[in-house]
């Protein structure tokens, strides 16, 4: 029996993409980032006012130092800038340089606080680190500094909106 061939293209098809030869270019086909313990810092646009600048970041890894087992949270970094503030780019490929480091959940959240407060001096910082359950156990850390001097301005309450 002859062998059944398949239909022919019309010749007023558009031809086919060649998937195979196409470069993804949406998914990092350019060069790859690092993980960088270097936080560039720009200029505070507004230093004459105090103001928070709260950020989530919720892919942050390091290793247990005693069974190398990978530990995740979410930080919670809270700052009011003095003359500085961290740039976003560079706070993200530092967040990433801990991912192979070993570092007990209380030393690497300090650790973050101490570089972030030498990088930009701010009149106030907090960062909370929130640690995925690890043997059962939830852990949270939660680091401060002050500059020496500053007190936060008193809030204003306005209520809640109208309906």
């Amino acid at each position: 029996m002859p062998k059944k061939m398949p239909p022919r293209r019309p010749a007023s098809a558009p031809p086919r993409p060649n998937y195979a030869a196409a470069p993804l270019k949406a998914l990092g086909s350019g060069p790859r980032e690092s993980a960088s313990k270097d936080l560039e810092t720009f200029p505070n646009p507004h230093p004459g006012r105090d103001y928070a600048i709260r950020m989530e970041i919720p892919e942050f890894t390091c290793l247990c130092p005693r069974t190398g087992q990978p530990d995740f949270a979410t930080l919670h970094l809270e700052y009011v800038p003095d003359a500085k503030c961290v740039e976003l780019k560079s706070l993200k490929l530092y967040v990433w340089s801990f991912r192979n480091e070993g570092k007990f959940h209380e030393a690497v959240t300090n650790e973050i606080l101490d570089d972030l407060v030498a990088a930009t001096r701010p009149r106030y910082m907090r960062l909370t680190a929130e640690f995925f359950v690890r043997g059962g156990i939830y852990t949270t850390v939660e680091a401060d500094y002050r500059m020496k001097g500053w007190k936060a301005p008193e809030r204003v309450d306005l209520g809640a909106p109208r309906e």
